[in-house]
């Protein structure tokens, strides 16, 4: 593959995760930072999951009817970074609030296009998208390790410069990345809503679902539980850099596991183990030890779990509806899901307390378990 771009396309999905890897860590200590309410953090950090509910769609709309995927990328990064800079004199929720909704409706548009992206310009070649997208992770480390370690000597508003220079390079390497070839699709296909209306993609979808609300308050208030705890902010950056290194090792080691056990049986167990996981951080989180042993599961309620989703979702959206079908999933379980799980959090922090908002998360996974174990009936061999 001569002409792939493949340090291009490996510096975008870097530095596209390694604000993840500031964001999702760290801001919700900037927004406590500044006297915001639990509830109001719950709210502000759940506003990228909610427009994950529409902008894909929209975004995909706007990409194929211009015919120039990157060139959308590049305008809603740019656009979502000059946004960002509001949040240096943003101080009340409800500047707060306005601005994350608006910047993270904008920034929503770089990766499931570069996605397409990535994917176009590989061609025959998609086993080798693990090479590329692995740097994405590896993003996501570096950040919340150097950031945890910064934010233990400087202010938490060093956050928002770091941030700002993360955007700022993500916006660079999109500039350098070049424009794939549409491939067209002629066949005929069946109606989607077809699809949609079966009870086996119901199950899945609304299983899915579950597990973005059971991370909700994981994604919203672990680094401040682990501060009320006594952590260091470097620790808790190792823990969760921990997630993520689980999170590589278990997609370099997938092609193994679906070869020793059925796409059923890896969905089922990892919705088990995430549901363990979210016990442990409810009711151990004194012991380090066990801390590292739930980050560790990481590998289950993220990477076996994803991994395994998106092959029934290939198996259920077929043709010139596996575009749509991957647009529904994201929509439905990471945007509403996701949505609904940065609420809730929010409202029961304050109300029920850390231990028992873990213990309904655990609770929302293992619901989700049961969904597919008893309506999820292909993948068994």
């Amino acid at each position: 593959m001569p002409s792939l771009p493949y340090w291009r396309l490996a510096g975008v999905y870097f530095f596209h995760f390694a604000y993840i890897g500031a964001f999702a860590p760290y801001f919700s200590l900037y927004l406590n930072a500044l006297g915001i309410t639990a509830a109001g953090i719950g709210v502000i950090m759940a506003l990228p999951q909610l427009v994950r509910i529409f902008a894909p769609h929209l975004w995909g709309w706007f990409a194929d009817r211009s015919g120039r995927r990157l060139r959308i990328a590049r305008i809603g990064t740019v656009i979502g970074t000059v946004i960002y800079c509001g949040l240096f004199a943003a101080r009340g929720f409800e500047a707060l609030f306005a601005i994350v909704l608006l910047m993270s409706f904008f920034l929503s548009a770089a990766l499931p296009l570069i996605e397409v992206t990535t994917l176009t310009h590989l061609g025959e070649h998609t086993a080798q998208y693990g090479r590329i997208r692995v740097w994405g992770s590896i993003g996501f480390i570096a950040a919340v390790l150097a950031v945890g370690y910064a934010l233990d000597w400087l202010p938490i508003g060093v956050l928002l410069w770091i941030m700002l220079a993360i955007l700022l390079g993500a916006a660079t390497l999109l500039l350098l990345v070049p424009e794939a070839p549409h491939a067209e699709h002629t066949h005929e296909h069946m109606p989607i809503a077809h699809v949609i209306r079966q009870p086996q993609v119901v199950a899945l979808i609304v299983a899915c679902a579950l597990m973005a609300v059971a991370h909700g308050p994981y994604y919203t208030f672990y680094s401040i539980y682990l501060v009320d705890y006594g952590y260091s902010k470097g620790a808790i950056g190792w823990l969760w850099a921990l997630g993520v290194i689980c999170e590589i090792a278990i997609f370099f080691w997938m092609s193994h596991l679906f070869r020793a056990f059925a796409l059923r049986q890896v969905l089922i167990a990892s919705f088990g183990l995430a549901s363990l996981r979210f016990l442990i951080i409810a009711w151990c989180a004194e012991s380090l030890l066990l801390l590292v042993f739930a980050q560790a599961l990481h590998a289950a309620s993220f990477g076996s779990f994803h991994a395994a989703a998106l092959g029934y979702v290939h198996r259920f959206f077929r043709g010139r509806h596996q575009a749509r079908g991957q647009a529904i999933y994201t929509s439905l379980t990471f945007g509403l899901g996701g949505t609904l799980g940065g609420l809730y959090s929010g409202a029961s922090w304050a109300t029920l307390g850390p231990a028992l908002t873990f213990t309904i998360a655990a609770g929302c996974a293992l619901i989700g378990m049961v969904i597919l174990w008893s309506k999820l009936k292909i993948g068994e061999r």
